[in-house]
């Protein structure tokens, strides 16, 4: 491990690092050649833990006609995460935010229970003997060791649990590790990043009741989570907390200007409080700028080619209010446009205006660790809830993340660390508070 006097040039030390190890001297005899590089970090993804801590779900896709089994048009999925090395997923309970009414709470909470349901039935009913729900980081290790994939389960805006705090135990006991106390949209219990946008706050942070939220979950050994919530919110929160905090899908504000990421006020508070910061691949994220440019350049080609085949394009808000059999029937004159675009994208809209790819993604890696340290940083995609980068777009591409951390220099503990090992520290030692609470400490 790198020593904390060295952090300040972490990345220049680590492209060093990358230089030797791709043979920065072409007459070198040990230099190692792209596919020895390759060779080593396909070892290193095989033998590390790849965690990543934010996948959304559908309570409909937990069935037994319908199921992770199958090769779904998910990004995240059996089939996907055994082709990529994709260890360990985060499902998420989401419920987006409404209103603050019991009639409101009460659907949320229908909403959440649906989906803990389906993650059990999937770990329990469907398939056991590939996948297992973990509650512990000894769970994590016991069941990878044993050649099956990993279920975890967070919880995304605590919008559910109401007014009533015993939800959050019930939540608990219903295997969630980690809860955000809001969405897009203030919650009865703490302000939501949103309110940038409008400068409208409810809180002014948290609420009395997002306070009383932060100790029950400290005394039942849930993870609090930075993503979402404002940033009075989350320095409220830190600053409450008797144990470490993450953020589960956030990366750096310097290198991604939106409300959504950390600035360093919060990320050097995340530091001293212990946590972990679970850096995103969502696109508007990682390089706001690189992917306004390319979905410009797409949106313009998609428009050409429809007005060439004479057919209009209808906004996903017009789709969703239209009828099953008018989705269908658009959805099938669609596909034709489809299939040109895609066939044309390479060459007329990535060649002008390149996607974020997983060198951006990285490069917020990179960022994070020289920032606070590497044993507070880790990995998240956001899968099926937006995330995604070129490169690594669903659990099957996750090798190729392994790579460029290689490829940048750092080593197989430090890649085990930034994938599984940080984020499965933090759990011990939230579980660790819990349990010295619960003893009367």
């Amino acid at each position: 491990m790198i020593n904390k006097t060295t952090r300040p040039n972490l990345t220049v030390f680590l492209s060093l690092l990358a230089t030797a190890a791709c043979g920065g001297n072409d007459s070198g005899a040990d230099a190692e050649t792209e596919a020895d590089l390759v060779t080593r970090a396909r070892g290193i993804h095989e033998r590390v833990i790849t965690l990543d801590t934010h996948n959304d779900i559908n309570a409909a896709n937990f069935t037994a006609e319908r199921n992770y089994t199958m090769q779904l048009p998910t990004q995240v999925n059996l089939p996907n995460m055994e082709a990529g090395g994709f260890d360990v997923s985060w499902m998420i309970v989401y419920v987006g935010q409404g209103d603050l009414t019991p009639e409101g709470y009460a659907n949320a909470h229908a909403q959440a229970i649906a989906k803990f349901e389906g993650v059990h039935r999937l770990t329990e009913e469907i398939a056991p003997d590939r996948i297992e729900l973990a509650l512990t980081s000894d769970d994590v290790r016991r069941i990878d060791a044993a050649g099956k994939k990993v279920a975890m389960i967070g919880v995304e805006n605590a919008y559910p649990i109401g007014t009533d705090l015993s939800n959050i135990e019930r939540f608990q006991e219903m295997g969630a590790r980690y809860m955000s106390l809001s969405h897009n949209g203030h919650s009865q219990l703490a302000d939501s990043n949103t309110g940038e946008g409008d400068d409208v706050w409810l809180h002014g942070g948290l609420s009395e009741l997002g306070r009383q939220a932060i100790a029950e979950m400290n005394r039942v050994g849930i993870m609090i989570d930075l993503s979402h919530p404002s940033k009075e919110s989350n320095m409220q929160a830190m600053a409450l907390t008797r144990a470490p905090v993450m953020a589960s899908h956030s990366a750096a504000r310097a290198v991604g200007d939106v409300s959504r990421n950390l600035d360093d006020e919060q990320l050097l508070m995340l530091k001293e409080n212990g946590g972990v910061v679970q850096t995103v691949a969502f696109r508007s994220y990682v390089n706001p700028e690189k992917n306004t440019a390319n979905r410009v350049a797409l949106e313009a080609l998609q428009q050409t080619i429809a007005a060439e085949m004479g057919v209009e394009i209808v906004d996903q808000r017009e789709r969703r209010s239209m009828s099953a059999a008018d989705r269908e029937a658009y959805n099938a004159a669609f596909q034709p446009v489809q299939e040109a675009v895609d066939s044309r994208r390479a060459a007329e809209v990535d060649a002008v205006a390149p996607p974020v790819d997983v060198s951006d993604f990285v490069d917020h890696i990179d960022y994070l660790v020289n920032l606070i340290g590497i044993e507070h940083v880790g990995i998240s995609s956001d899968f099926d809830g937006g995330g995604g980068v070129e490169g690594w777009n669903d659990a099957s591409e996750t090798f190729n993340v392994t790579l460029e951390l290689v490829r940048r220099g750092y080593s197989e503990e430090q890649v085990g660390m930034i994938w599984s090992g940080n984020l499965l520290r933090v759990l011990d030692e939230v579980q660790a508070v819990a349990a010295e609470i619960q003893a009367g400490g």
